[in-house]
């Protein structure tokens, strides 16, 4: 198994900050739901807010974490969800189940170094003809310091996250860019005035302002680049 990349602490802290933003998370929320089918798997729930609003669409979630503390955490939080369960998990991994109807996993893969091995490893979770569903941060120019602390040892490219995907065996069946303008706006806060992603002015303008624009843009027209790649591919029969 790869180590938990990263400052713990510093990870804890950018979390906290994006879950108020309430509109970004509900968009990605949307994003995936269609793919989950009913007993979906997610890999690195963080603080579970993700897992919480999915979970309310679906008869049966497993959210999963890989730091301890955070574990502890996450249990206490979704002790209140009965169609929740919680298991710890750091990828790559031996577990071969096979029982889970999708893998998702968002803002995890660049932190792990065997990337691939760890595409594998969630592609084993999951039944035949089920999906993988990963949301990455893109392009290596908007590498930042918080990137840096925080664990990330690479961004991606539509390109790159095709070559992992299918160095891993998935067929991919939809990819594309998402979050243009905050893109922009990551770049300029974190690399050119040194700003970390939390709690504040800056997270609520953009979530109540930006983010509704640029989701409603983009339901449109997929944009030629963006924050984030987005990545539904599936287990091969």
């Amino acid at each position: 198994m790869a180590d938990i990349t990263g400052d713990q602490r510093i990870q804890s802290e950018v979390l906290e900050g994006l879950a108020t933003a309430v509109n970004h998370r509900r968009w990605f929320v949307e994003l995936a739901l269609p793919y989950l089918g009913d007993n979906p798997i997610e890999i690195g729930s963080g603080l579970g807010d993700y897992a919480i609003e999915w979970a309310e669409h679906l008869p049966r979630f497993t959210a999963t974490e890989a730091d301890p503390d955070r574990l502890v955490l996450l249990k206490e939080r979704m002790a209140d969800y009965a169609n929740i369960d919680v298991r710890q998990m750091l990828l790559p991994s031996a577990d071969a189940n096979g029982e889970y109807s999708a893998a998702v996993s968002y803002n995890v893969l660049e932190h792990i170094e065997d990337h691939v091995g760890a595409l594998r490893s969630m592609a084993d979770l999951v039944r035949p003809g089920g999906r993988v569903i990963i949301i990455v941060p893109a392009f290596m120019f908007a590498m930042s310091n918080v990137d840096i602390a925080t664990g990330h040892i690479r961004r991606y490219t539509k390109k790159t996250m095709r070559a992992a995907m299918e160095d891993a065996g998935l067929q991919i069946e939809k990819m594309h860019y998402a979050n243009a303008l905050g893109l922009i706006g990551y770049y300029g806060a974190t690399s050119i005035f040194k700003l970390a992603p939390k709690e504040g002015p800056m997270v609520k303008v953009y979530d109540s302002v930006v983010l509704p624009v640029t989701k409603a843009a983009e339901s449109i027209v997929k944009p030629p680049f963006g924050q984030s790649v987005f990545v539904v591919a599936r287990v091969p029969s």
